[in-house]
This record gives C-alpha cells, structure tokens and sequence, in this order.
C-alpha cells in the first residue's frame, strides 16, 4: 500500500506531508483547487512524465517521494533484486527531483536509479485510471496477462515446455542450416580433407622444423671453416716434419750414449717435448677429421625439412591461421564433411526431438487455451454484472481470442484483446476506440471490480471515474471502488457525494492565497467531512438541509464498505 507523499516545490504546492490509510481513500476539493497538482506529483515519484514547468516558480527544484508497503509475494522485490536495488523492512520508497534547469534525478530506496528503473518499479506499485486513460487496459498487450491472472493458471510448465521445444528446434535449425552451408562447399571440403591428409600437420611441428633448419644452415656454413682448419694441418708435410724432428732427436740421443752432462739433459727434454708436440698434433688432427666428419649435412635432408616446413607455412596462410592451429582446422572442415554425409541421419535424430519437444508444448499451450476460454466466459459475465448499475446496460463486453497453434510462445496460443460495444447492434470493437470519456472510465472500473484480488497493484488511483453521472449510478461507483479497496488499496479523485461517502478516509485539497497561490491537502474529520459532503451536495451555499443529507449518506446503517481507521 501506499504509506506517504511528501512533495516539496511542485507548481502551487510549496510543502506537503500526508499519510495514507488502507481502504478507499477520496480525494475532494472545489474545481480549480489543485486536485491534478497532487497526482502530478505522485505521478512523478512514480516515472511519470516531467519538466521544468513543474518546479514552483521561484524554487531551484521540486522533490515528490512516494512511501509503499507492499506484501512479501509482491513482484516488485524480485525487479528490485534484479536491478541490485536494496530494500529491508519491507519498504519501497520512491523519489524524483526535478530542477528548474530542466534536469532531474531518480532514486528507489535512496539508491540513484535510471528513469527507467523508477518507471518500472513504479508501474508494479500504482495504476492510475482516468476519463481518457484505461491505463494499461487500453493496450491489448496488456489484457492476455490479466485473463490469466483471473484464471489463475500456473504458467511456469508451459514456460518449460516452451523453452525445450525452442531449444530443440534451434538446433534442428541450426543443423539445417550447417548442412546448406556445407553442402555448397562440398567439393572444396574434400579437396582440403584430401590436402591435410597429405599433409597430417601437427601442433607444435613448424616449431620444430624451424628450428631444425636453423640448425642445419649453420652447420653447412660451419663446415667450410672446419674444412680449412683440416687442411691447414695438413699443408706442407707439417706431420711429416714433425716425425722427422722427432727421428733426428731420437738418433742424437742414441749417439751420446750413456755420457753425461748438460747437452744429454738438454736433449731428452727437447726430445720428451718433440713426442709430446707429435702425439698433441696427432690428436688435434683426429678431432677436426671428427668435427669435419659430424658437420657434413645431408642436402637431401635440409631439402626435406625446408619443403615441408614452407608447406605448413603456406596451408596456415591459405586458411588464414598460424601453423599451429591447423589441426583444428583439419578437425573442423572434417566435421563439415562429416555434416554431409551423416546430415540425414542427424537431421533425423533432430526432427524427432523437435517433434516431441513440440507435442508436450501443445499440450500444456492447449491447457491454457482450455483454461482462457473458461476464464473469458466468467470474466464476460462478471463485467456484464457490473455494467448495468453503473449505467451501461446497453453495453456489451467481450473478450476476442485468436488462437494460432503454428506459433511457440511462452505466452501460449492466443492474442487476447478486450472489446466493447456500447449500443445495441454496434460491432465490438476495442475500449479506446468505441468507449468515450466517462464510459471509458465505468468501463475500467467494472472491469476492476471484476478482477478484484487477481491482480496485485498496490494502489489503484482513479481521477474522476464518476463524471457525468449521479444518484444510484454514482452510489454504485461507489459501492464498487469500496468493494475494490477491499483487496487493493483505491484512491480516488471525485466530485460525487455519493462517492466521498462511501470512502475510509477523507483528504480535501484547497488553494488558498492571494499574493502567492498555494495548495494544501488535509485529512477531514467526521464533522468535516459532513460539511464537505454537504457542500459537494448543495454548491457554494451550504445549508442545514444539505447537512442532513451528508449525514444520511455516512450514515453507518447504509450497506456499504465498512469503515477503516485511516492512518494519520
């Protein structure tokens, strides 16, 4: 329910506090008294439409915050959740600050929200109903909800329903269409099944050869300097000469005998030294013969490794990836290859699913269609109840269904749309087309008190539902919107006697002021509010007589809603 409105610099409101009680609550007030003003401002805590025109002139901006209570099942908690909105004490306040410069800002719970978010938050909170505004009764778009909320169907199997046939049909769909595309590039799926079977690219192998070929171009390059080295001990008989040194030491060593002295030392050094030189030589050579052997390339295998590591290069270029990724690739065009040539018996597998995906769809999308057709006829008639004492017994109301079993929709088969028509013999048509101004107005007010209970707003607003009418049709406006405030909170703005007698709380909104016009809103005491009634009764004299019939029409014995205690 709706708690509080406080409003602050809004058109001729420059501050205003009030507290709203349960029940049906009436809004009075002489024409020209601001009435409008105080819906404005709701309006525009909830996201309604908004200006600068609104600011009071002279204020830097204009602030409306609406207070609600809603229940614990209440829908808004989930869309609050989902928004990251927080919310505690089961409270939701709504604010909109608009300044004088043109803009403005929207806050849920003192959080900063986008407009939209306050909007919608605002829609699941209050319905505001007017002489030329059905609110959402005039969207057809709106009415297959409201059949359903009436028939009471658990939506949540055919929702699942739905979704599985979705899913399996997309992938039918998608199967179909792989196979189209596949079937197109068929000849060239073979062509490059046939090339990656030649080739058998592996990961990590371009890598590899790379580094293969790397090593086997320096190796060639190193083998000429090796080959030089070789030769350079080779040139010239030095291992020769090196032999013959040695044999000449070895022959003076012979000739010197057993004699002593330094010359004898001097050549077993030089001869020691001579062997060591040859047998240093020696192995030298052995190592470069070695080296020279182990750097010898084989062409044919450098050949070998360059063609096939150009030949990943340019299958990775023709494809448009790096060499690596060319399993993936291979594994991929096979699979499209595969598509064709087992795309049949898949498709199959597909349809089949698809099938009784759809079966237990139309099943429970039949349901619903049995369940609407039994909640149109109820709905139908408990409308046509009402339409009579609000003083349209000519009227006919009734709900048009088309039904088409081609389509999966969470939503069942039926486009639902309410329709009216207003004299004998007229074709029905819909509400904002046929229905004027005021019968607009009875018109949603039957259709609520229809669907009392079903459809969980917070608070219903109605701007002026009995205009035009009077006597017993405007008693029974107001038997009807007590009947609705048993189960949704109801205000309602209202010139009718009838109607302000039937309310749990009473609020008059005034204007005042002659130098600076301003409106205010107070809550009627019981004296006041006879005295109220009596003027909405009588006009701008108030007399004794109007006075009896004020008190006549509160009077407790009248059969009417009972009283509840408003808050202050």
């Amino acid at each position: 329910m709706l708690t509080a409105l406080s409003v602050r610099d809004i058109v001729l409101i420059d501050r205003l506090d009030i507290s709203v009680g349960t029940g049906l609550t009436a809004l009075t007030g002489e024409t020209g008294a601001g009435k409008s003003i105080l819906l404005d401002a709701l309006g525009l805590a909830v996201g309604g439409k908004a200006d600068k025109g609104l600011v009071r002139h002279g204020a830097e901006e204009g602030a409306a915050v609406a207070a609600f209570e809603p229940g614990p099942d209440h829908a808004v908690w989930a869309h609050l959740d989902a928004h990251g909105v927080p919310h505690e004490d089961g409270a939701v306040i709504l604010r909109r600050v608009q300044r004088a410069d043109g803009r403005a800002r929207a806050f849920v719970n003192d959080q900063p929200v986008s407009l939209g978010v306050l909007r919608a938050v605002g829609e699941l909170l209050v319905e505001v109903h007017g002489q030329h505004d059905g609110h959402g009764f005039l969207k057809a778009a709106t009415h297959r909800a409201v059949l359903d909320a009436y028939a009471g169907f658990d939506a949540a199997p055919l929702s699942e329903a739905c979704a599985a046939a979705r899913e399996a049909e997309g992938a039918l769909s998608a199967h179909r269409a792989a196979m189209a595309r596949a079937a197109e590039d068929a000849e060239y799926l073979r062509h490059a099944t046939a090339e990656f079977d030649r080739l058998d690219p592996q990961a990590g192998e371009e890598a590899d050869l790379a580094e293969l070929r790397a090593a086997m171009m320096a190796a060639e390059k190193s083998t000429a300097d090796v080959t030089e080295a070789a030769g350079a001990l080779d040139a010239e008989g030095t291992a020769e000469k090196l032999a013959r040194a040695a044999r000449a030491l070895e022959r003076a060593q012979g000739r010197l005998g057993e004699a002593e002295g330094a010359a004898r030392d001097l050549l077993g050094a030089a001869a020691a030294k001579m062997d060591a030189a040859l047998a240093a030589f020696d192995e030298a050579a052995g190592a470069v013969a070695a080296l020279e052997d182990a750097l010898t390339v084989d062409a044919d295998a450098l050949e070998a490794a360059e063609a096939r590591l150009f030949a990943l290069r340019a299958l990775a270029r023709k494809h448009g990836v790096a060499p690596d990724d060319l399993p993936t690739v291979r594994e991929r065009i096979a699979g499209n290859l595969a598509a064709i040539e087992d795309g049949e018996a898949r498709e199959k597998a597909l349809q089949k699913a698809f099938d009784a995906a759809r079966a237990a769809y139309v099943s429970e999308a039949r349901k619903l269609t049995k369940a609407r057709l039994a909640a149109a006829g109820e709905l139908e008639n408990a409308v046509a109840g009402e339409l009579a004492p609000l003083k349209l017994d000519r009227a006919r109301f009734a709900i048009a269904l088309k039904t088409d079993e081609s389509r999966i929709a969470s939503e069942g088969f039926e486009n639902v749309e309410f329709q009216i028509s207003t004299n004998p013999g007229a074709p029905l048509g819909p509400l904002s087309k046929i229905a004027s101004g005021g019968e607009l107005a009875r018109f949603v007010l039957a259709l609520k008190a229809s669907l009392a209970a079903k459809e969980g707003k917070t608070v219903v607003i109605f701007d002026e539902v009995d205009a035009g009418v009077g006597g017993a049709v405007a008693d029974a406006v107001g038997e009807r919107l007590a009947r609705l405030a048993k189960d949704e909170q109801v205000l309602v703005v209202t010139h009718s006697p009838q109607v302000a007698a039937r309310a749990d709380g009473h609020w008059k909104i005034e204007k005042a002021g002659k130098a600076e016009v301003k409106t205010s809103v107070r809550r009627l005491s019981a004296d006041e509010r006879v005295e109220e009634i009596a003027r909405m009764l009588a006009g701008a004299k108030v007399t004794d007589a109007a006075r009896d019939a004020a008190k006549a029409l509160l009077a407790p014995e009248k059969p009417k809603k009972a009283k509840r205690k408003n808050a202050a």
